[in-house]
């Protein structure tokens, strides 16, 4: 007979509805296998104090509430979250308790989910492993050897280890997706504007925003209603949606035009061939499916890298620049190496940039309208192991081996595009390999509805990881 934790997140929703199982019996549930089973690094914090508050209020499903309340989930700890400790991943924040919570949370908060902590991240979001100084390092499931990805990677760990049924990230430059591939999960990077940011704005180049992380296509959907929506003030909004994006997931498609590329976009490398058979076996499935696909040149030039890698730079550095000398001085070489890259740069040199970025984000909007969506790899390697990465006593070498890793996920941070990652392939020896597809700005839906048609398909359900 299944488990609780077996159940999808909407089946969980679901049981709470008909009362066959509380908020705080889901709860608990989930707290004693974080407890017995999270030797995968995914989470920094567990909130039991604050879980038992949050589900003695839950006493009756308010009409029209989100098919998810009382459903736990887990908030990532670049989030802030009111008087539960929040490190960002980092030494210097080690015992830091904010004041406030952002959107995220207290969007979760008001769609009656129950967050049960804070998943790990790495230092200030900023690496693609999860290997920080205030946690274990975030491993998949399917091999604890190996990387959840990063920096969503405590999110995913918990999500594939049956610890949590969903779980948000955030992505910059592939945070949601990286680890969604690694895990064998589904990571759906939203629109710009789709999530609110509110209330730091911290991201002047609007490259980074909230998603879910889930197992299934229609439990991303519907974490993706609890998350969407803009607040008085924001820089950047997308259109509202009239029917919720869980809707989408039962609608057809239709007969779509499917763009496809594998050349690697932000460093000349090689792609793992176990990565070219699930993008090849990807583009089979979407033709079986009655799709047009269409091979198309790289979409963003080589020019475009320098200028990203400008942005980002300068964004690290804006994450220390107020920490005081003995914060400053527990950064990791990581940290250091990008925040003196981005105090190189003048402040006309930075917004010249984030010109020239929205300039190739414009031609390569362009030159993928004619497409319904954008295929892909997720990553150019399956999850490498631990430390593989990660190289303190060269942070460029650290940095140019995460790029070679992560050659296509920024391009849709850098346009601003909805992107999925998708778990279709695994290797012989077990692990799992994502597939990516990105889709016209504000185009959720029609996204989310591909999606849940090729896991119709091809469905993952039944694999699991060991120790499950």
């Amino acid at each position: 007979m299944a488990e609780l934790h077996d159940l999808t997140a909407l089946e969980q929703g679901e049981l709470l509805h008909r009362c066959e199982v509380s908020p705080g019996e889901l709860a608990e549930h989930y707290l004693d296998r974080i407890a017995r089973l999270d030797d995968v690094g995914a989470f920094v914090t567990v909130a039991e104090e604050r879980i038992s508050t949050c589900a003695r209020e839950l006493v009756v499903k308010p009409v029209g509430a989100s098919p998810l309340w009382g459903v736990p989930t887990a908030i990532k700890d670049l989030n802030l979250t009111r008087g539960l400790r929040t490190t960002f991943g980092s030494a210097a924040f080690a015992d830091f308790v904010p004041d406030i919570s952002d959107n995220v949370t207290l969007s979760i908060e008001a769609a009656g989910m129950i967050s049960l902590g804070k998943t790990n991240t790495p230092e200030f979001g900023s690496p693609c492993y999860t290997e920080p100084d205030v946690a274990p390092p975030a491993v998949t499931p399917w091999d604890r050897t190996r990387i959840a990805g990063g920096s969503s990677g405590g999110a995913a760990a918990a999500v594939a280890a049956g610890l949590v049924p969903v779980a948000q990230g955030s992505d910059g430059g592939g945070s949601i997706r990286i680890p969604a591939s690694c895990c064998g999960l589904v990571g759906l990077k939203p629109t710009r504007g789709r999530i609110s940011p509110s209330p730091m704005y911290g991201d002047a180049a609007g490259l980074a925003t909230a998603g879910p992380i889930a197992r299934s296509v229609r439990d991303a959907a519907a974490f993706l209603d609890v998350l969407a929506g803009r607040r008085t003030g924001d820089p950047f909004w997308a259109p509202e949606e009239p029917l919720p994006f869980l809707d989408a997931c039962e609608r057809p498609p239709g007969r779509l035009r499917i763009a496809r590329f594998i050349e690697p976009l932000i460093a000349p490398t090689s792609v793992d061939p176990e990565c070219v058979a699930a993008w090849e076996n990807a583009s089979s499935l979407l033709e079986s499916l009655g799709h047009e696909i269409i091979d198309i040149p790289r979409p963003l030039p080589v020019e475009a890298v320098a200028v990203f890698e400008t942005v980002w730079a300068v964004g690290t550095a804006m994450a220390v620049v107020n920490l005081a000398p003995d914060q400053r001085s527990q950064i990791r070489p990581l940290t250091r190496w990008l925040t003196e890259r981005g105090e190189a740069y003048s402040g006309p040199e930075f917004g010249l940039a984030i010109a020239e970025l929205r300039r190739y984000a414009a031609v390569a909007l362009e030159a993928l309208a004619p497409y319904d969506a954008v295929l892909t790899p997720t990553l150019a390697t399956p999850p490498p192991l631990v430390g593989a990465i990660r190289d303190d006593a060269d942070p460029a070498a650290d940095f140019q081996a995460q790029k070679e890793f992560t050659p296509w996920t920024s391009a849709w941070n850098v346009t601003g595009m909805p992107a999925i990652s998708l778990p279709l392939h695994w290797t012989p020896d077990g692990l799992p390999v994502g597939v990516m597809l990105a889709a016209r700005p504000a185009e959720e839906p029609l996204l989310l509805s591909l999606a849940a048609q090729i896991e119709a398909a091809a469905p993952w359900a039944d694999r699991l990881p060991p120790g499950w």
